[in-house]
């Protein structure tokens, strides 16, 4: 016979519930009770007082550093792609008028030519000096195309000086092949190099000039919070006033009012700085840039000899962006605020349209056969000159750009100093929002012992 079977064990006690329920259970009840929503209240002001100054101050901070950004990068880096863009310009026309002086060019010119090219050196260095190793590792970003092809450019025009020196027609194949070089090459790098900041000194005055929604609403959700927790301290307690809260309010309002008074301050300066410099300097320097290629074009045509027709026609293409109601100069003139600006802008139309007027002369005596009467009126320093008129815009841009931009570093340094001491100010004031909340509610908790 088989062994009897085994009874089944018993069934065993369930399981005791975990004390963490337990311990959420007496919480909840807890929190019922005046003692418990005080101190839910106090934990509660606390965390959002620490967070939002925290908060608030990144936000503060990230304002500062794109100003910071705007008067030490993106600001000065915007400048040098002008300058770096402007004298390789002028260095190309300067060379080409030194051209068809045969080879005894003036001092003065020779001077030109080389300042040119030192100041196009510099401000390369100073982008590549601002950008990162791997901006260079593109053989055609703009960076990478002028550091490789300006040492180019400056051998030919040597090449062509020589041989021009000596009376060698093979001379004027080397200018013509440096000047392309620089048409095709350089200056569209540099007009790409010269977007690229101005487009970064645009996203910085957007960043620093952003209206603080985010701070305002969390100043505000604050302020509920603090009249949340007075109203139901007044009801339960039925004191009217409690000093610890009522410090944390105070110290809330004045932490959101100084957010808005210093940001409305910097929204100010950084639109005058759009307004009144980044944005004219803009317009005036595109129509500097345009005055030079209209320069280049005029002197390249006479180095061509009878086989300059494409210059001739870039010339008047360009002059008439820079010339017009509509054009560069106008728009230049109609945007400027400041009286001095507007006064320059006059003289360089005027400049301009003089200047034009010799060059119809220069382009007569070329198309009678005349041309040492051409190249006469082309590079004479005398006032019957192309050479003596261009400089005269070239002079007025050149002040009317140095205003705006001035105007432009006291607008940013104005919105900079309207931000002193806020992202400390607000994070001191959140901690003592924080402290005066719970300093305040304890008081009354320590009424229920």
């Amino acid at each position: 016979m088989s062994a009897p079977t085994a009874p089944p064990p018993a069934t065993s006690a369930p399981a005791p519930a975990p004390a963490r329920t337990g311990r959420a259970g007496e919480l909840r009840e807890l929190a019922k009770t005046t003692p418990g929503a005080l101190i839910v209240f106090t934990v509660a002001l606390v965390l959002v007082s620490v967070l939002v100054g925290l908060f608030t101050a990144v936000r503060v901070q990230s304002r500062a550093q794109a100003l910071d950004d705007l008067a030490a990068r993106s600001g000065p880096l915007s400048i040098a792609a002008q300058d770096l863009y402007r004298s390789l310009s002028d260095a190309d026309a300067t060379a080409n008028s030194a051209f068809l002086s045969g080879g005894l060019e003036r001092a003065d010119v020779r001077a030109r030519y080389e300042a040119d090219i030192a100041q196009a050196e510099t401000a390369l260095a100073t982008a590549v000096a601002a950008r990162e190793p791997a901006d260079l590792a593109d053989p055609d970003s703009p960076l990478a195309v002028l550091s490789r092809e300006l040492s180019v450019y400056t051998g030919l025009v040597e090449t062509a000086r020589a041989n021009n020196r000596q009376g060698l027609p093979v001379g004027a194949a080397y200018q013509r092949e440096a000047s392309t070089l620089m048409r095709d090459e350089l200056l569209p790098a540099a007009q790409r190099l010269y977007t690229d900041e101005t487009a970064t000194l645009r996203d910085d005055q957007d960043r620093a000039a952003g209206i603080p929604y985010v701070e305002v609403l969390l100043g505000a959700a604050l302020l509920v919070l603090l009249f949340v927790a007075q109203r139901y301290v007044r009801r339960r307690t039925r004191r009217r006033l409690n000093v610890g809260l009522l410090v944390a309010t105070g110290a809330a309002v004045v932490s959101l009012a100084w957010v808005l008074i210093a940001t409305i301050g910097v929204l100010g300066n950084v639109n005058a700085s759009q307004e009144n410099g980044s944005e004219q300097t803009d317009v005036l320097a595109r129509a500097r840039i345009a005055a030079l290629a209209a320069r280049g074009d005029e002197t390249l045509t006479l180095v061509a000899r009878g086989s300059g027709q494409e210059f001739e026609e870039h010339y008047g293409t360009v002059l008439g962006d820079l010339t017009g109601e509509r054009g560069l100069l106008g728009t230049a003139q109609a945007l400027a605020t400041d009286d001095g600006v507007r006064d320059r802008v006059g003289a360089a139309i005027g400049a301009q349209e003089a200047w034009h007027a010799v060059h119809t002369k220069i382009r007569t005596a070329d198309d009678n056969g005349d041309y040492l009467t051409a190249v006469r009126l082309a590079i004479a320093p005398d006032d019957d000159g192309a050479a003596k008129q261009f400089d005269a815009v070239d002079n007025s841009l050149r002040e009317a750009i140095a205003s705006t931009q001035a105007t432009f570093d006291d607008e940013v340094s104005q919105a900079s100093n309207a931000l002193t001491g806020t992202v400390i100010g607000v994070i001191v004031l959140a901690l003592i929002a924080a402290a005066g909340a719970a300093t305040g509610i304890w008081q009354r908790l320590k009424e229920y012992r």
